[in-house]
């Protein structure tokens, strides 16, 4: 695919590598998981940078920018395991709320929003909601909540009538529970309960949540493919160096084999990617149709580069002083946010039908 960034986009690019290597350290990155859920001069430096105004409409005060932005910002995000909630805030957010308050406080670092669709029955089916809005108020279930323990506001999905609606809803709200979910991510994720809640309803229904949840998976393919570009990066710098036999364990022709695999499957995942990201504003079939083609086959190489990584790495890679395991973790997450293989892989199916 022939795919080139403007200079724009490689300014951006650059900026974000160089974030990457200042927030990437992994022995700060531990140190500072039982301090919090995310790193607030990370998150300030990011609203500075303008990364938070990047799918925020220019009208609205932002900058108007592509899913190719979003998905340059995910990379580095993916591969320094920032634990900041981008996604939800910076790419779902702007595509469902209008409000200019909210929009001005997202761009200026001052807000956390979190999507609450995920209900034990509706197995990834975004138009099956059990959660009922009725009377300007919500009453339901939110099983599980991504980045949700610290949101300020949820936009929660709810079945009025026939219909599919969203709604949105502070954290203080009279009659809402959150309970904190500790993900093996090291993520503060959260379960909404929701009894007689009071609601602002959103425009948009099922269309315009489908469109919006499909830029949070290419967002977070993007932070796969960074993530399991980190994993390759170190995985081969721990063969130059670890010495077995009296030699390099990477002048071993088998273990040079499977790095070469390592390097096809992150080449491949980002063929995916791009594939998907350039497809976001196609009609819905075909949007559909490449976002699930390439979450089913990035989930895939996702899974082998992160356990190749571990293997070759020895027992030491499933440990907690390296970095390899906490991108095994975080890319398991990844595989299943918004609906596994074996949804999308139906999913596919259906939108090629409708094609």
């Amino acid at each position: 695919m022939d795919f080139l960034l403007t200079a724009e986009q490689d300014l951006l690019r650059d900026s974000i590598t160089r974030f990457a290597l200042e927030h990437g350290d992994f022995a700060k990155w531990r140190r500072a998981l039982p301090a919090g859920p995310h790193n607030q001069a990370a998150w300030s430096q990011m609203a500075e940078l303008g990364w938070l105004a990047i799918a925020v409409p220019e009208a609205a005060g932002g900058l108007g920018g592509s899913a190719v932005e979003t998905m340059l910002v995910m990379e580095g995000l993916g591969r320094a395991l920032s634990r900041e909630p981008y996604v939800g805030t910076a790419v779902i957010a702007p595509a469902l709320i209008d409000d200019p308050a909210i929009l001005a406080a997202i761009i200026a670092g001052e807000t956390r929003i979190a999507l609450a669709v995920a209900e034990t029955g509706n197995r990834f089916n975004l138009a099956a909601a059990e959660t009922t809005a009725t009377g300007g108020t919500l009453t339901g279930t939110k099983s599980f909540v991504h980045d949700g323990a610290t949101a300020d506001w949820f936009i929660v999905s709810a079945q009025t009538g026939p219909a599919l609606t969203l709604h949105l809803v502070p954290r203080d709200a009279p009659g809402l529970t959150i309970t904190p979910i500790r993900g093996p991510d090291h993520r503060h994720h959260a379960r909404l309960t929701l009894a007689n809640t009071p609601t602002r309803p959103l425009q948009g229904g099922l269309d315009a949540l489908e469109s919006a949840v499909d830029r949070a998976i290419a967002a977070h393919l993007a932070e796969a493919v960074g993530s399991m570009e980190a994993l390759r990066d170190m995985t081969l710098a721990y063969l130059k160096t670890r010495e077995q036999f009296g030699a390099t364990i990477g002048s071993f022709q088998a273990l040079q084999h499977r790095m070469v695999d390592i390097a096809l499957a992150c080449e491949e995942a980002r063929s995916m990617l791009y594939f998907a990201t350039l497809r976001l504003d196609a009609p819905a079939p075909d949007r559909r149709i490449a976002v699930s083609a390439a979450k089913t086959r990035i989930g895939q190489t996702a899974r082998f580069v992160a356990h190749q990584s571990v293997q070759l790495h020895g027992g030491i890679g499933t440990s907690d002083e390296l970095p390899v395991s906490h991108h095994l973790k975080r890319l398991m997450i990844i595989e299943t946010l918004y609906g596994n293989s074996d949804h999308h892989r139906a999913r596919f199916a259906a939108a090629t039908d409708a094609a």
